[in-house]
């Protein structure tokens, strides 16, 4: 039986888990989303448009860090500037395909700083690459 190395998992699923976030995140973003529960925090959802928008940075850092084998900083310049030019696009199709949705500028801007802190994040991490076994 043949021994999987934890890179070869990781190279397979990277980009998989990134797409597939993307399209999570978008179809979240444009659909009607009724009867949510009341959080009690009156920026709740710029908390989750923060958390969302960083972990998509992430995801595709990691896509395109250990999938396609890109330098650390070029991932995460890539990785930023997609991040944040997406939560325009979305922002942008919420306010023209949707009648329950708008454009709100202080989602992209929560959007960008998540993408922003996840970058300084990666950036500072000391050990950010997956030993081969």
């Amino acid at each position: 039986m043949p021994i999987i190395k934890p890179l070869s998992v990781l190279k397979k699923i990277a980009l998989v888990l990134a797409v597939g976030y993307t399209i999570a995140l978008a179809t979240v973003s444009l659909i009607t989303l009724n009867n949510l529960p009341d959080t009690g925090i009156s920026f709740a959802d710029k908390i989750f448009h923060f958390l969302a928008y960083a972990l998509l940075t992430i995801f595709w850092f990691a896509a395109f860090s250990i999938t396609f084998n890109w330098k650390k900083k070029r991932a995460m310049l890539i990785a930023v500037c997609s991040s944040i030019l997406f939560g325009i696009l979305i922002e942008v199709l919420q306010d023209t395909l949707t009648e329950s949705r708008a454009l709100d500028i202080y989602d992209i801007l929560a959007n960008s700083l998540g993408a922003l802190l996840a970058s300084i994040i990666l950036f500072f991490k000391k050990s950010l690459h997956v030993k081969n076994v």
